[in-house]
């Protein structure tokens, strides 16, 4: 976990000699047009920074972001021409233009005085012969790998116009154990799945972690006591709340973007409906009223609507209603039946789990039930989670024979899908916003 001390602490410092050095030419034209569909990765050169083995670690993490986004193809050291020793001076470019090195990172990182860290790098458009960004950042040692990530942001923004995805982290439930005898522990690691810690203990049973968008904070469902009740649980303090002791079971709590209220889905009398509960004034709100089963809600971006999975149609399918309940209406139509809609940060598509055919399927349709695609199929896939840009998807999958679950990426095209490794099995994966 970042402190918040530390999290202040790292300073980001547009200039290392002169403004004009920082600046994007007009006539930079490297640039991924990431509104296509299937996305031809640009080859880019990430080189070791300078000095040592600190520096080497950095590149390396960098690369290995832009890399699992699938529109980066970082070119093989081995075939590097130059040897950057200045990476304050411009590289002989032709060198760089005969690998096919379309855009090119060079940097260095060195120890203040005082202990801290200095990165530095900069971004090269080698076909224009021009620098297109460079920055440096100043942080505690042991921050290094969210230094890596902040550039690997840099350098992702720079050349998609939109901002990346990799100064983040993700909240899911760490399983170990047998299947008769499972340890189930909240935990949090970054997005790439390096610097896991437990939350828990395993002593209760943990379900369905969700971040705040505002902030860093948690929710989620525990069987503390043998009583399931929803928690907040502050990331930077440790401290936790229960939000409600309520009369029947509570599913799948999630905030609303403004993060000042939970919505979730309450069960009494063999029925269950969603309700939102005020976080200040600790009021409920009931927006469902039927004899089915309402459950995973999620709210639009605006916090205008709410998509939700009901059976009220005879099986699961995904409905979508105003905010203050009313309007609601059915969107999914495919075969089979549709479960845990999650809305995309970018408001244009919402993400659901699909049974059909003896698959579990990982989807995404538009607001209105149009344009479904199917991103990945298999034995069993479930609970997608949004990247804060709304280009990736975290899912967990449990394959055939296998002893428990796994957390897997695929960005909107279905083409990049990635294992995110864990030391025990993972579910439930929830995507936090960008660090501040």
């Amino acid at each position: 976990m970042v402190k918040c001390s530390l999290i202040r602490a790292l300073m980001v410092v547009a200039g290392l000699v002169g403004i004009a050095a920082f600046t994007t030419p007009a006539n930079a034209r490297v640039e991924i047009n990431i509104n296509k569909g299937n996305i031809q990765p640009l080859p880019i050169a990430v080189t070791d920074f300078l000095q040592g083995d600190m520096g080497a670690q950095v590149s390396q993490v960098i690369a290995a972001d832009l890399q699992r986004s699938g529109l980066f193809a970082p070119i093989n050291k081995s075939a590097f021409i130059e040897k950057i020793a200045n990476p304050d001076a411009a590289p002989r470019f032709e060198d760089w233009k005969v690998i096919n090195a379309q855009a090119l990172v060079t940097g260095r990182v060195t120890q203040e005085a005082d202990g801290r860290l200095r990165a530095e790098f900069r971004l090269w458009d080698t076909f224009a012969g021009q620098q297109m960004t460079g920055q440096q950042f100043y942080t505690q040692p042991e921050n290094w790998r969210r230094v890596a990530h902040i550039i690997a942001d840099a350098i992702y923004k720079q050349i998609t116009g939109e901002k990346g995805y990799f100064d983040t982290r993700v909240v899911f439930v760490s399983e170990s154990g047998t299947k008769q005898q499972r340890k189930r522990q909240l935990s949090i690691m970054d997005q790439d799945g390096f610097n896991v810690r437990m939350l828990t203990d395993g002593s209760d049973l943990v379900l369905t972690p969700r971040f705040s968008p505002s902030r860093q904070e948690v929710t989620y469902m525990s069987f503390e006591g043998q009583q399931p009740r929803v928690y907040l649980l502050q990331l930077e303090t440790g401290q936790r709340e229960v939000v409600g002791n309520f009369p029947g079971m509570t599913f799948s709590p999630r905030f609303s973007p403004d993060g000042q209220k939970v919505i979730m889905s309450l069960q009494q009398d063999g029925n269950s409906n969603i309700y939102t509960m005020d976080l200040r004034s600790r009021t409920t709100t009931r927006l469902t009223s039927t004899a089915a089963i309402d459950t995973s809600p999620s709210y639009s971006p605006d916090g205008a609507r709410v998509s939700f999975e009901s059976d009220r149609g005879g099986k699961p399918q995904i409905y979508v209603m105003n905010a203050d309940g009313s309007g609601q209406t059915r969107i999914s139509f495919g075969d089979g039946s549709y479960s845990t809609p999650v809305w995309s940060p970018r408001g244009d598509l919402i993400a659901f789990t699909k049974q059909a055919g003896g698959k579990f399927s990982i989807g995404v349709m538009k607001p209105d039930g149009s344009g479904e695609r199917i991103l990945t199929s298999g034995f069993h896939n479930e609970g997608p989670t949004w990247a804060p840009n709304g280009r990736v998807l975290m899912f967990f999958r449990q394959n055939a024979g296998a002893g428990g679950p796994q957390l897997y990426s695929i960005d909107l095209t279905g083409y990049n899908e990635q294992l995110i490794k864990t030391p025990t099995f993972a579910s439930d994966p929830a995507w936090s916003p960008l660090l501040e």
